[in-house]
């Protein structure tokens, strides 16, 4: 179940509007539809479905106020992100390390 969500996470940080839409959900407590439709060229229907991508891999929180339905950002399945460029990070700073390494005795 673990490793089905952490692909969900990828698969849904993978597409551009879904990043935006993560930060411009991290930047507010909640939006609604209309107001988060406005940030983009694209229809509600379409922005819908992104959420919808976004809420099944538990990275967007939604409730219902009336007729209308707010959404939040949940920023914490970004941690598998992290973690994994975390060792990518490790092995650039060596390499950059041993690039400098080999300029300075050159």
């Amino acid at each position: 179940m673990k490793n089905q969500i952490e692909q969900d996470v990828f698969a849904a940080i993978a597409d551009p509007t879904r990043r935006e839409l993560l930060r411009l959900l991290s930047k507010e407590e909640e939006l609604p539809l209309y107001r988060i439709t406005d940030h983009f060229e694209i229809g509600r229907t379409a922005v819908s479905k992104h959420l919808t991508v976004l809420k099944a891999a538990n990275l967007v929180y939604d409730r219902k106020e009336g007729r209308e339905t707010r959404y939040r950002a949940n920023t914490r399945p970004l941690k598998v992100v992290r973690d994994w460029l975390s060792y990518y990070e490790v092995f650039w700073n060596e390499n950059i390390l041993q690039l400098k390494k080999i300029l300075e005795e050159e």
